[in-house]
Order: structure tokens, then C-alpha cells, then sequence
């Protein structure tokens, strides 16, 4: 196969995702679908594939850097230099223990991703949602044959129709399972390609599957759908969809782990002689005791009012934060009833003087 780095346009000291933007930008461009006509295009996109599952695994991507040829100057391990495609390759003996101890499946698609949006209360309670996607599945007019209707592959001659080549190389006697270079794989050759798909066998197709949100699932939590993602070829089983949760914000809530916080706003009257206050929870609405002489910044609790626990029973509180309002206008009753109580209280307030007119500012100014 050819180097995956040179086949994604990417440095090798390149990040995961610098990677998967590099591989998303060229199997738009080169998909089957959208270069109809174009006889290279399926192979292209087989390339940007391989080179993908190799480079997005950081398994594979370290086999690779250490026994693949990589710019064709660089050769080292058992295979004595010769390059050869990990997402492909089965092989005998100790080599093929070694992968698999590393957990290197042969053919495995990397997963397609999906987002999930849910509402704060979605996220708080579960629910079940329908989720629609496109994945790259078999041709419904060759049914992933590749061949136009009316006309079959022919069996691959150099491999016989096993897809795979068996080769020995380097300095230890160990035989090595390759992609046949004939029919790149497949064990067929396609002589009258499917004009939807332009052989590839393959084309993109919307679906939907439904799914159970569990209660309590957090921001940025992923879940696996084995077997929904994309068919890496119409002749193996499809890789898995990878959901990933998009919590919304909520106006009133944030969450705090198990817990839910909020602000609420009490006057300067109940926080100096408390009492019980309608707050909004959710589960609807709640009662909270404000003791009296609560200050400003007090947290206050209102126990099994947060968040469902995911591993254990039972839920977190909703944690209440009070501020205290301070109103903005006077009437002179409400300011001498103020300034009576500040005066008992032991505080004397000096009346505000009148704001200067533009004229006196001036004045000021130049004096």
C-alpha cells in the first residue's frame, strides 16, 4: 500500500485531529458519488480508507511507523522493509500473535460519529430519540457487487478468489498474508462497472435508528452502536456509530456533577427575616426555607432535587445560591422607613447630594 501519510497529505508528527480533518476533506472530495465517471475514484477512496484506519488507530499508526517503509527510505523489522496493510493483513505465526495482542483487527472501520443534541431535562430524566444519519453502505442496483445489473465479477485469477497472497519476506521464516494486488482484496475483478457507483459497490444511504438515553448522562458522553457505522467494503460487516452527547444549556440550571445549581434572588426583607420561598426545580416547583439573616453568596440545599445517579441509586441536590435585590427607586416613604431602620440598627446615612448641572461642571472645571 502506499504511505498513509503521504496518502492523507499529512506530516507525521500530525495530531488525531489534524488527521481526521485531512481524511473528511478528501473522501468528500474523492467519494464515488460525487466524481461519477471517474474510473480512479473508487480506488482513490479505497486509499484514503486504508490510509485512515492505519493513522487514526494509535496502535496500527505505531506497528506501522515501526515496521512499515514509510517515505521508502526508512526499512526495519521482521518484515524486512516491505510494506504491507495492517488494516488488511492476516498473517501466520508469531507476527500475527503480536498484533493481536495489540488489538489489531484486520479490516476494522474506524467508527462513524454522530451528535446527539439533547435539552438539560432530556439529559436529566433519558428519553428515547430518533436519530437519522448517512452512512456508505452497499449499492441497492448491484446489491455491492460492483458490476452493472445483468453482468458478475470474474474470479481473480492470481488469488484465486481468496483475496490474498501469501509472501515471504525478511530474515525469519514467518509467512505473510497480503491483499492480492490484482483485485485489491476483493477476489474478483469487475469488468462491467455499476454506473451508480462506479464499482465501488458501495454508496451513501440515509437511516435511522432509535435509541434510550439513560438518565443523568453527562456533556461529551460517547456510546457505541456496534455494526451502524459504515461498510468499509460491501462484502465485510460495518464498522460501529460512535453517538456522541450535546448537552444544551438551561436558562435557570447548571450542572455540578450529581448536583444542579441555581441563583435566586430574595429581597432585602426575607433574607434579614427568612421564611419559606416557592423555587423553581426540575421537577416543577419546589419549597426552600430561607433562615433569617441569610447573607448574600449563601448556598442553600434542597436534598434529591438533582440529577439522577448513574452508578448508584438516588439523586444529587439542587444546590440554591441566594442574592440579595436591592431595589433601584425609592418613594420618599420607603426611604425615610430605611433610613429609620438604619439610624435603629446603629448605621446613620448621609443623604446623597444632587447631581451637578452641566453648567456647574464646567464651571468647576475651568475654576
Amino acid at each position: 500500500m502506499k504511505d498513509p501519510y503521504q496518502v492523507l497529505g499529512v506530516e507525521r508528527s500530525a495530531e488525531a485531529d489534524e488527521i481526521k480533518a485531512a481524511f473528511r476533506k478528501l473522501a468528500a472530495k474523492h467519494h464515488p458519488d460525487r466524481n461519477p465517471g471517474d474510473a480512479e475514484a473508487p480506488q482513490r477512496f479505497k486509499e484514503l480508507n486504508a490510509a485512515y484506519q492505519i493513522l487514526s488507530d494509535p496502535k496500527k499508526r505505531e506497528m506501522f511507523d515501526r515496521f512499515g517503509v514509510g517515505d521508502g527510505t526508512r526499512a526495519s523489522g521482521p518484515a524486512g522493509g516491505m510494506p504491507f496493510d495492517f488494516s488488511e493483513v492476516s498473517i501466520d505465526g508469531l507476527f500475527g500473535d503480536l498484533l493481536g495482542a495489540l488489538g489489531v483487527r484486520p479490516g476494522q472501520p474506524a467508527p462513524l460519529q454522530k451528535e446527539v443534541k439533547l435539552s438539560f431535562e432530556e439529559a436529566a430524566f433519558g428519553c428515547t430519540k430518533e436519530i437519522s444519519y448517512e452512512r456508505i453502505e452497499a449499492c441497492d442496483d448491484c446489491s455491492g457487487s460492483g458490476s452493472a445489473p445483468g453482468s458478475v465479477p470474474e474470479t481473480c485469477g492470481q488469488c484465486k478468489g481468496r483475496g490474498k497472497i501469501r509472501v515471504s519476506a525478511g530474515v525469519l521464516p514467518i509467512a505473510i498474508e497480503r491483499p492480492c494486488p490484482q483485485c485489491r482484496g476483493n477476489g474478483r475483478i469487475v469488468k462491467d462497472p455499476c454506473k451508480t457507483c462506479s464499482g465501488a459497490g458501495l454508496g451513501s444511504k440515509k437511516r435511522t435508528i432509535e435509541i434510550t438515553v439513560p438518565p443523568g448522562v453527562e456533556n461529551g458522553a460517547a456510546r457505541v452502536v456496534e455494526r451502524a457505522g459504515n461498510f468499509l467494503r460491501a462484502d465485510r460487516a460495518a464498522g460501529d456509530l460512535e453517538l456522541v452527547i450535546r448537552v444544551a444549556p438551561h436558562e435557570y440550571f447548571r450542572r455540578a456533577g450529581d448536583d444542579v445549581v441555581c441563583s435566586l434572588a430574595v429581597s432585602f426583607p426575607q433574607a434579614a427575616l427568612g421564611g419559606e420561598l416557592e423555587v423553581p426545580t426540575l421537577d416543577g416547583k419546589g419549597k426552600l426555607r430561607v433562615p433569617a439573616g441569610t447573607q448574600p453568596g449563601t448556598v442553600l440545599r434542597i436534598r434529591g432535587r438533582g440529577m439522577p445517579k448513574r452508578m448508584v441509586s438516588g439523586r444529587g441536590d439542587q444546590l440554591v445560591e441566594i442574592t440579595v435585590e436591592v431595589p433601584k427607586q425609592l418613594d420618599e416613604e420607603q426611604r425615610r422607613l430605611v433610613q429609620a431602620l438604619a439610624e435603629t440598627l446603629g448605621n446613620k446615612i448621609q443623604p446623597a447630594a444632587p447631581e451637578p448641572s452641566l453648567m456647574e461642571r464646567l464651571k468647576n472645571l475651568f475654576s
